[in-house]
């Protein structure tokens, strides 16, 4: 058969189809979009993903991975604090690691910190999912655009590296 032939038909049948807008031949396009339902849940091939903006202690969220964890800082003039959070940015994630690492440029020169562990309530036994900087030194650089701020972690055997990124908007106790 010749494509022109085929191209023609395909064409038509798109036409006649997209011709009728509405529900019933006799009903009109007003009366079938007023016919349809915008309250219905979305099919269930789509995935929904909700992305939240601060954790739980009303912090900067920091993605460890492809969203595997996450992390979130807290942080005034005084101290930094990282809590280890699960891949909802709901839960906490208590870790076997002893500290965790910010990396930041201070001056352009390659400057590291370290968090130490600090258990929380409900942490299990040599684990922590809460590290603490009570330096002021950090802190002073964390809004501070230049310092490209980054955090490694090591969770379950597996390094991770977050960006940290600063939110104008955010709230800070300073």
């Amino acid at each position: 058969m010749n494509s022109k032939l085929i191209y023609i038909g395909m064409l038509a049948i798109v036409s006649a189809v997209g011709c009728n807008k509405g529900d019933s031949p006799g009903q009109s396009m007003k009366e079938a979009e007023s016919s349809l339902s915008m309250d219905m849940p979305p099919p269930a091939t789509v995935e929904i993903h909700e992305h939240p903006s601060e954790g739980p202690h009303h912090g900067t969220l920091i993605e460890l991975g492809k969203e595997e964890f996450h992390a979130e800082l807290v942080h005034d003039d005084k101290s930094v604090t990282i809590y280890v959070l699960d891949s909802a940015a709901k839960n906490s994630v208590p870790v076997d690691a002893s500290e965790v690492l910010i990396n930041i440029l201070k001056d352009g020169k390659p400057t590291q910190f370290k968090l130490v562990a600090t258990q929380v309530e409900g942490d299990p036994n040599g684990k922590s999912s809460r590290f603490v900087d009570s330096g002021t030194e950090l802190a002073g650089h964390l809004d501070n655009e230049a310092a490209a701020p980054k955090l490694s972690i090591t969770i379950n055997g597996k390094s991770y590296k977050g960006t940290i990124t600063h939110e104008h908007d955010h709230d800070h106790a300073h």
